[in-house]
């Protein structure tokens, strides 16, 4: 196996507060947003990666691109992928975000001056087994994500900038016997030329889709087996954790360093659970002692007021909260959707106007221009016929005729002699 690398304090804390994973949306993309967690995943998912250790590919991760919200609608195709607002939303559609999207350096492209970054995203399931197949949203999410890294589309787009995207599902329940501890890879391929092909692959190689399915919370796998040593990491974070749990993870990630906090936080958790029971087991008796001696009519009645008088005022006060805040949160929805009602139709409204009133003015000079120039021609042309048929009637000669044509009307020899020409053939 791989050297181990060193884990992060925040990787251990979150190792720690999900220990049971049963919420394993949330859970998972608590520990999964970690990049030494993440470099243990890419390393035998991403080919870009498969020779190069965990440490070194934990460093071409960008930590602070990696984020939970971005969203996959289609309405939004240029958010923004740092700190990614996940959200792409468009009109009447429902919001879908990425679990965990982030870049990482593709070190097969970049250069010491040129970085080109992988786009990926990181989608833990807690079943296999939904009502579409997960083969279908995976590309879904990939179509969207390589979309995302565009502006709108206009002429000149330099699709150059396009990366590589991969889009990673790890499956953790409702695996078919057969394709448990598998992982399947959908990607771009050429699959046929009818001529010699020079086409680089990273031209159109942009999408893949990989898809690892488990199935058990114990995995029994051979050492030698294709994705053993993710399968077990795997297994180890995305279902409850066993006693050996730290021994088995440190193999992947050290956490040397912290080890005495991780005993100590676990120590500490469970010296204050038996000081909580035997606190509660003693104050019960004595209370209960207390009471039968000193409990009255007088007492039970007045703390029974006392209670209801207590019990009233936070109920009145958890109902006044919510109350107001499903007041403020319809008013804010309704008030916001008749604003944007009214704007969007005063803003129609002045823009066609202008508009029409553009077009109109525009329309109005290039007819008015070209109505002028075509009756100044024809004026024109009617003057030169007159003057040439004037002229042989007072029997001009020709070069003199042209002549004059070519001053009085500042035209060139050749036009003038094509109107002679045009006109003399109509005596």
């Amino acid at each position: 196996m791989n050297n181990s690398m060193k884990g992060s304090m925040e990787t251990l804390s979150a190792m720690q507060v999900t220990s049971d994973t049963e919420g394993q949306d949330i859970q998972s993309k608590t520990i999964l947003c970690h990049p030494e967690v993440l470099a243990v995943i890419l390393r035998d998912t991403a080919v870009e990666y498969k020779d190069y250790s965990w440490q070194e590919i934990r460093e071409f991760i960008e930590a602070d691109t990696i984020t939970s919200t971005m969203e996959v609608s289609p309405g939004r195709t240029n958010t923004p992928i740092r700190k990614d607002s996940t959200e792409y939303y468009h009109l009447n559609e429902k919001t879908s975000n990425f679990d965990l999207a982030f870049r990482a350096r593709n070190p097969q492209l970049s250069t010491k001056d040129i970085q080109v970054n992988l786009h990926i995203d990181v989608e833990p399931q807690k079943t296999y087994k939904t009502d579409y197949p997960i083969e279908k949203r995976g590309m879904y999410y990939l179509s969207r994500r390589l979309s995302s890294q565009l502006s709108l589309v206009l002429q000149g787009t330099d699709y150059n900038q396009l990366s590589k995207c991969y889009s990673i599902f790890i499956c953790r329940d409702d695996i078919p016997k057969e394709e448990r501890y598998s992982i399947a890879v959908y990607e771009m391929m050429n699959t046929k030329n009818t001529a010699q092909n020079a086409v680089a692959r990273e031209n159109y190689d942009l999408m893949t889709l990989i898809v690892i399915k488990l199935g058990d919370e114990v995995y029994n796998g051979d050492k030698e087996e294709e994705g053993y040593v993710l399968f077990r990491f795997l297994n180890l974070i995305m279902y409850p954790h066993k006693d050996d749990f730290m021994v088995n993870v440190s193999e992947y990630i050290d956490y040397s360093d912290n080890e005495e906090l991780w005993k100590e936080v676990t120590d500490v958790s469970t010296i204050e659970q038996i000081k909580y029971e035997g606190m509660k087991e003693k104050l019960t008796k004595e209370l209960t002692e207390q009471v039968t001696k000193d409990v009255t009519e007088q007492v039970t009645r007045e703390l029974t007021e006392q209670v209801t008088k207590d019990v009233t005022e936070q109920v009145t006060k958890d109902v006044t909260e919510q109350v107001t805040k499903d007041v403020t949160e319809q008013v804010t929805k309704d008030v916001t959707e008749q604003v944007t009602k009214d704007v969007t139709e005063q803003v129609t409204k002045d823009v066609t106007e202008q508009v029409t009133k553009d077009v109109t003015e525009q329309v109005t000079k290039d007819i008015t221009e070209q109505v002028t120039k075509d009756v100044t021609d024809q004026i024109t042309k009617e003057g030169i016929r007159i003057f040439i048929l004037s002229s042989l009637e007072d029997d001009i000669p020709e070069e003199r005729i042209l002549a004059k044509l070519q001053k009085h009307y500042h035209i060139t020899k050749e036009k003038a002699e094509q109107y002679y020409r045009e006109f003399t053939a109509e005596i």
